[in-house]
């Protein structure tokens, strides 16, 4: 059976994944590699986007 999804709209520019670890390609002194942890700014790392606030224009 299908699990239901959140009705929360994801982040187009993270797809829903806000926070990701990025290898920097050297290591640590104990053979570990070294890791840049980033988060999304657009949503900052909630994952999904907030509704645009309503404006109104004209009179």
């Amino acid at each position: 059976m299908p699990q239901h999804a959140p009705n929360t709209p994801v982040c187009r520019d993270c797809d829903g994944f806000p926070t990701v670890a990025i290898t920097t390609g050297t290591r640590n002194t104990d053979g570990t590699r070294t890791t840049l942890t980033i988060t999304c700014p657009t949503c900052k790392g909630t994952g999904h986007r907030t509704a645009p606030a309503l404006v109104q224009a004209g009179r």
